[in-house]
């Protein structure tokens, strides 16, 4: 005697060599005896062989047409033999073949939208609605599947489906993995035996690898867009005294957000009075109000070649902004300064107007404002040079403060690298399409002007950061507890050493226009300002207050994506101007794991035939193939440049913590290696 019975799902067969009420002992054809439960033994018989009957049941199971089994079968719960009886037998006296039995029992067993499992062997037939509605979702789920088999033909010979190419960016690196156009770069990745993105890009889903990148960045960061609702500047109701200063700016012809401007009294009398006026939208725009609603949400100006996103909308920085001729709102301190020791005396923070004489340019001026100048200038006071009396004093008192600094911090700050603009051939204010004529020029760090303004706003920040924390107001500080290697700076509420910079403590706050964090100090400065020891009460922000460490989080992510798009796009750019001005070879300087810096452009890449170089050896690179999707680039080299043993000093400086690479290969979210049954499975699945 052999016996039909399921395990696990499965349907097994074999002899019976022993039954008891409630079980049997059973052995398959393998040989092996298993111990089978009496309520999953489905079917008894003593011929055909258990294999025989399978192989026949299953062939058979796919002639029973489901719609007229489900015609035939009762309203009741039923038995498999019962459906078997009824669809098969002329005589509804005379039971079904065993084959037959086991036809129905497969059969209905694999068609749970027709018939609902009512236990072991029986079953009951789904309602007419809810059957229809399970078929109308199996051939839903195999048109899906058609769409997808389709949609990856079409990625195999080359072409972009356009459902496809709508939702590159987030197919790439956010994507719905359940999504049929999902799938569809991955089973034409799988049957090509390409990579994704370059799938992609030769179906023509990427036209331009600037636009590549850009909308990248906008679907990650902005995936509402760019554009600002409309709201209005609120005036200052501040009845502001007007200061008796003739302060100026200092910026690059490209900046319209100007945050910071600069003042010298009482020059020639012994004491004088420096004037670091800041921007003030806090006097105007009050947290959670519309205008510090979209601050918040965007956190900071973003920057690129060519082109920028403000913090704010145009017309709000315009109403605030220290534009020459006017007079305009800011938060000054005031610094008191024997003029022969540069000895700080006193400072006082004060609410004003600020006459604003003149918005330098420092890249139309640094030719003329050089070392040179200023070292003259010690013996022939400059009076016929425009601010060349008051730049003079604050270059001598910038190199003071700087050299303070460096005793603290325990070593001289080294910046051996330039600076690099980017200049690109598209009108102002016009967004980049990425095939704009570039050009990069190099400015040394530390340039006179640059000092000037880098040391006042230092001593801004750390003044207040002090002041806050005097009068028990939180601000957003940032800190680095020691300059050993990789002790990090940090952000947070607490006015700690920042070992770096070489202060005791640092606050963002003279930047209100371009960040967040800046505006958020400013209210805290302007409460202190107006309550003094009763400051804490009347800030908007508390001590230990949620919101502030909110502010910071977020900060903290957008900062450090605006500023990784930056690098990368500006990576483009200097690909970009490789292949504009056909360079093909590069000088450079070797400096970790077969890595070189270009000694002319910022440029990192790695390179063959660099091992066993000695950091600091200079070398001539032959460039590799670019790619500017990935903005990879690699190189040969093919000459050293110094002598072997030259022990001429590290050229590199201390600044090898920037040793990472701008860009590389960029990480997407597609998945080749997930099962590739899901697919399949799509399209029979209920």
């Amino acid at each position: 005697m052999f016996v039909l019975f399921e395990e696990t799902g499965k349907f097994l067969a074999g002899r019976i060599l022993s039954e008891s009420d409630a079980s049997l002992q059973v052995e398959l054809d393998s040989g092996k005896r298993v111990k089978v439960k009496g309520a999953n033994a489905l079917l008894k018989f003593e011929k055909p062989s258990p294999a025989e009957l399978v192989a026949a049941g299953l062939k058979l199971s796919e002639d029973i047409e489901l719609d007229l089994a489900w015609e035939f079968a009762s309203e009741d719960e039923f038995g498999f033999a019962d459906l078997a009886r009824d669809y098969f037998s002329s005589d509804a006296s005379q039971p079904a073949s065993v084959q037959q039995q086991a036809a129905a029992l497969f059969r209905l067993y694999d068609a749970p939208h027709y018939f609902r499992r009512a236990g072991k062997g029986r079953f009951k037939k789904a309602p007419a609605e809810i059957l229809q509605q399970a078929l109308a979702a199996i051939e839903k789920k195999k048109a899906v599947a058609a769409q997808i088999t389709a949609w990856a033909d079409e990625l195999g010979t080359g072409q972009c489906p356009t459902p496809i190419r709508d939702q590159l960016y987030k197919i790439l690196f956010k994507p719905d993995k359940n999504s049929a156009e999902y799938k569809a770069v991955v089973e034409a990745s799988r049957a090509t035996h390409m990579a994704p993105l370059e799938l992609l890009k030769k179906a023509g889903a990427i036209n331009s690898p600037y636009q590549f990148h850009w909308k990248r960045f906008l679907f990650e960061n902005f995936p509402k867009g760019t554009a600002f609702p409309a709201v209005q500047a609120p005036a200052i109701k501040d009845e502001l005294p007007l200061a008796e200063v003739r302060a100026f700016s200092i910026d690059d012809s490209a900046t319209t957000e100007i945050d910071d401007a600069l003042s010298v009294t009482g020059l020639g009398s012994g004491t004088i009075t420096l004037g670091i006026h800041i921007a003030a939208p806090g006097l105007a725009v009050l947290p959670g109000s519309p205008v510090d609603q979209l601050g918040r949400a965007r956190l900071s100006t973003v920057y690129m070649p060519g082109y920028k996103l403000t913090m704010l909308p145009d017309d709000v920085v315009q109403a605030y902004t220290l534009q020459e001729g006017r007079n305009c709102p800011a938060v000054s301190l005031y610094v008191m300064l024997d003029e022969a020791t540069l000895d700080i005396r006193a400072s006082e923070t004060r609410l004003e107007q600020v006459p604003i004489v003149s918005n330098l340019r420092h890249d139309v001026l640094d030719s003329t404002f050089t070392e040179a100048f200023f070292e003259a200038a010690q013996n022939n006071p400059p009076g016929d040079v425009a601010w060349g009396t008051e730049l003079s004093f604050l270059h001598r008192l910038a190199k003071h403060l700087k050299a303070q600094r460096e005793v603290v911090r325990g070593k001289p700050e080294n910046f051996n690298r330039p600076d690099y603009n980017f200049r690109l051939d598209n009108p102002a204010g016009v967004e980049p399409q990425g095939e704009e004529k570039v050009s990069i020029s190099t400015r040394q760090r530390g340039a006179p002007l640059d000092l000037i303004v880098a040391e006042a706003m230092i001593l801004a920040n750390s003044t207040w950061g002090q002041w806050m924390a005097e009068h028990g107001v939180p601000g957003i500080y940032r800190s680095q507890a020691s300059l050993a290697p990789g002790v990090k700076v940090r952000m947070g509420t607490k006015a700690l050493p920042h070992a770096g910079i070489g202060v005791k403590s640092y606050s963002w706050a003279t930047s209100p226009l371009r960040r967040y964090t800046d505006l958020v100090n400013q209210w805290q400065i302007i409460a202190c300002t107006r309550h003094g020891r009763t400051a804490a009460l009347a800030a908007p922000f508390k001590p230990k207050d949620a919101e502030l460490f909110s502010i910071i989080s977020g900060f903290d992510a957008a900062y450090s994506a605006y500023n990784g798009f930056q690098a990368g796009i500006e990576r483009y750019w200097t690909l970009k101007y490789l292949t504009q001005n056909s360079i093909s070879e590069i000088t450079a300087t070797a400096f970790k794991d077969n890595l070189v810096r270009a000694d002319d452009l910022p440029l990192v890449l790695p390179v063959m035939g660099g091992q066993g170089l000695p950091r600091g050896a200079r070398v001539r690179v032959k460039l590799g193939a670019i790619d500017e999707i990935t903005l990879d680039v690699s190189g040969s080299i093919i000459e050293r440049l110094d002598a072997p043993l030259d022990e001429s000093p590290d050229p590199l400086g201390e600044e090898d913590g920037e040793s990472e690479m701008a860009a590389g290969p960029i990480s997407i979210a597609v998945d080749v290696n997930e099962p590739a049954a899901e697919t399949a499975a799509a399209a029979s699945a209920p």
